[in-house]
């Protein structure tokens, strides 16, 4: 089975950014979670990338992700009506540099 990736952009409300990096710090033990990376785009832009072992454990820890989410979801403002608060896409790995 293939490796799997999901990434997830954000735009964080004005003076929330400390806040919001914050839910992110502590390591997360998610079964065949193999990188995670919060990363900072702009001003008040954030992506958040996985890397995951398969897509069925992507698909395992969607509750869990969803739960970290909604921790902060009050700290984020809506992108776009059609979008929401978040813009998640997710696939299989098709080329892999190291």
């Amino acid at each position: 089975m293939a490796k799997h990736t999901n990434s997830v952009r954000f735009l964080v409300k004005e003076g929330q950014q400390e806040a919001f990096e914050n839910l992110f710090r502590e390591p997360r033990d998610w079964n065949g979670l193999m990188l995670h990376v919060l990363a900072k785009t702009g001003e008040r832009s954030y992506i958040s990338y996985a890397l995951w072992e398969n897509e069925d454990a992507m698909v395992d820890a969607r509750p869990q992700m969803i739960s970290l989410l909604d921790t902060g979801r009050d700290m984020l403002e809506e992108i776009s009506p059609e979008l929401g608060v978040t813009d998640p896409v997710s696939g299989p790995v098709v080329v892999e540099h190291s």
